[in-house]
């Protein structure tokens, strides 16, 4: 007789693996389930899984969305939370949800940014059109990143 206990199972197994993955950050379903598909024995036990943590509420969408728009809000503009929140496969009112507050800051945001990498106002037609690029390409709008770039004193 042996002291050792049986191995967990491949339910088990799965489940501790989700929880470790939950335990460090936030994550959408879909992305749990891409994460975790590999390791599991069937689709309908990765579902199962996935519908029992979501109702435990250790698996929630809605947290997932708060956690993305503050971790990336700083550094990148609504077209781009937008656009990483939709990949998520997050229903869109949920999205529209969690980026209409962040319009309302977009200016104030892309300012902080554009500081941050130039901190001083671009001194020819190039440099003024490398710093648009960048805001652009964090997912600013382009009249937020007229009005930065082009130094519009107006801050409404």
């Amino acid at each position: 007789m042996s002291n050792f206990a049986a191995p967990p199972g491949p339910v088990a197994l799965l489940k501790a693996r989700a929880l470790r993955l939950l335990a460090r950050r936030e994550h959408s379903r879909i992305e749990l389930a891409r994460k975790l598909a590999r390791h599991a024995e069937s689709a309908e036990a990765l579902e199962a899984l996935l519908d029992q943590l979501a109702e435990a509420g250790l698996l929630s969408n809605e947290r997932f969305a708060e956690s993305l728009v503050h971790r990336r809000a700083q550094r990148y503009g609504v077209a781009t939370i937008r656009h990483e929140l939709r990949t998520h496969g997050l229903d869109a009112q949920l999205v529209e949800a969690h980026v209409g507050a962040l319009e309302r800051s977009e200016l104030a945001r892309a300012r902080a940014v554009w500081m941050r990498r130039f901190g001083a106002a671009p001194a020819s037609a190039a440099e003024r059109a490398r710093q648009s690029r960048f805001l652009l390409a964090r997912g600013f709008s382009a009249e937020t990143v007229r009005r930065v770039v082009g130094g519009d004193a107006d801050d409404t």
